[in-house]
């Protein structure tokens, strides 16, 4: 598959291209451009040209075609779901719910544009009228993960055309293909040549052009945190606008009178899907110490029952996706056992026939964790969970707190108010009580600290790609 730009399919400008790896298998089953600073520049003059059109679509018209691309996703979404499999590692049911799900992200988006207005002050004088309005801010770079790549980018892209900006979009070099195959199935759909372009290549060659290009006008990042300072950082060079959705090590408060049939449901949903390879997981679980065994003796059972699909067959759980990913897990465990920890469920590679080709990690949980181990302290994104028992519940609360990261938070607690108080005390972007559902696409999405910068989802997305102006009307009033 080549690169799509500017409505069609192009390869590097240099020839080179790279590996797409099936994580199942670790065998190479495609390939891709490997792109420079060459074709950054070239895709990024596309998105520029089409912009000028863009923009002046009436929001009606970029509704309809906007509709018409999620309807595309919809009707798609088990041939692109059957590349993410491929691709990502993960069962193919959650792929394909994937794609139907983003899809559902851009109609809201598109609700939310025709929402969008300007305001007219009523305290000007005579003759003078002074409007607020909002425009689009131009070229936008998105630059996405692996885990959840069309999710993730839907987040941005969404956003961006409905409110009339055009994007260079680069997805993970682990996971390209779904991305390109969205690109070439808007289009179709009626998104014109230029809105959406796809490039791809390694982060340091053309991420690295595209964020330092002086026409885009914002940065949209979803990764790791060192890397989103560096984009930050660049940013700077050319006063482009920043969203970043960084890195989580987000903990779970489990009070003594919590329901915990009801907290080890959500706990083990929530902290093992898609292998743990998402920012937002639970990561650590803070539990008072009466009702810690109890918890832990739950959590275990379920945790257990979740199964690792092998190449070719079926089950809860996917292989992570690279050895770099994977070898955060392992490390981890390791340090954990090293430092006293149990290792109450798991902790080792998974192997054998329909195995041995990826890097599958198990379920995995670590009792009797203390902040001297790096599964209390570093994002994972892996199937690991710390389990650490504390004596209340505010010292959970510190516990939580006393983090560099701060995207999310979960609190199971059964006096409400006690709930209630914990999760004001969180210091994150958003946080559950009693149960972990979906994040919603119609509230912001982000994190506090160094979990990143702006929100993502709602209206608070369509906002962050438009810049507001002022116009200052002068007129004769008639005698």
């Amino acid at each position: 598959m080549d690169m799509f730009i500017d409505g069609a399919w192009r390869p590097a400008a240099s020839g080179a291209r790279q590996d797409v790896t099936a994580p199942a298998t670790g065998e190479v089953f495609d390939t891709v451009p490997a792109g420079g600073a060459e074709d950054a520049d070239i895709a990024i003059k596309a998105a520029a040209r089409a912009f000028e059109t863009w923009k002046k679509v009436p929001m009606s018209e970029r509704v309809r075609v906007q509709k018409a691309c999620a309807q595309a996703m919809r009707d798609k979404a088990e041939t692109v779901g059957a590349v993410l499999n491929r691709e990502l590692g993960r069962p193919l049911a959650a792929c394909i719910a994937e794609i139907t799900r983003s899809a559902d992200l851009l109609d809201v988006y598109a609700q939310e544009g025709l929402r969008l207005s300007a305001t007219m002050s009523l305290a000007s004088g005579p003759g003078e009228k002074t409007i607020v309005t909002r425009e689009p801010l131009g070229v936008v770079v998105a630059i996405t993960p692996f885990n959840y790549p069309i999710t993730l980018l839907m987040f941005k892209l969404g956003a961006a055309v409905i409110a009339g900006c055009t994007m260079v979009a680069k997805p993970a070099e682990d996971t390209p293909l779904s991305t390109l195959m969205l690109a070439e199935i808007f289009h179709k759909a009626g998104l014109p040549a230029g809105v959406f372009n796809v490039v791809t290549g390694r982060g340091r060659g053309i991420g690295a052009a595209m964020i330092e290009h002086p026409v885009p006008r914002k940065i949209a990042f979803t990764g790791g945190t060192a890397a989103g300072k560096a984009i930050a950082a660049a940013a700077t060079g050319t006063m482009k606008r920043v969203t970043l959705e960084l890195g989580g090590q987000s903990a779970a408060i489990v009070c003594a009178d919590a329901d915990l049939e009801k907290a080890t449901t959500a706990i083990a949903r929530h902290g093992f899907a898609n292998s743990g390879q998402f920012c937002y997981r639970v990561n650590r679980v803070y539990v008072e110490r009466p009702v810690y065994e109890a918890f832990l003796s739950r959590l275990a059972e379920k945790a257990g029952k979740l199964s690792l699909a092998p190449a070719g067959g079926d089950g809860d759980l996917g292989p992570l996706v690279n050895e770099k990913i994977y070898s955060n897990s392992e490390v981890q465990v390791a340090d954990a056992r090293q430092k006293g920890a149990r290792v109450l469920l798991g902790g080792d590679r998974k192997t054998g026939d329909g195995f041995d080709g990826g890097f599958y990690f198990p379920p995995t949980i670590i009792a009797d964790a203390t902040h001297e181990m790096l599964i209390l302290t570093e994002e994972t994104f892996g199937p690991v969970l710390g389990v650490c028992p504390v004596d209340s519940a505010f010292d959970a609360l510190a516990h939580a707190n006393a983090s560099r990261y701060g995207l999310a938070g979960f609190v199971f607690a059964g006096d409400l108010a006690k709930g209630l108080t914990l999760c004001e005390g969180l210091e994150a972007g958003s946080v559950w009580l009693n149960d972990i559902h979906r994040s919603s696409h119609y509230v912001p999405f982000g994190g506090m600290k160094e979990s990143g910068l702006g929100r993502e989802k709602g209206r608070y997305g369509v906002e962050s790609y438009l810049e507001y102006k002022t116009m200052y009307l002068s007129y004769e009033v008639p005698e």
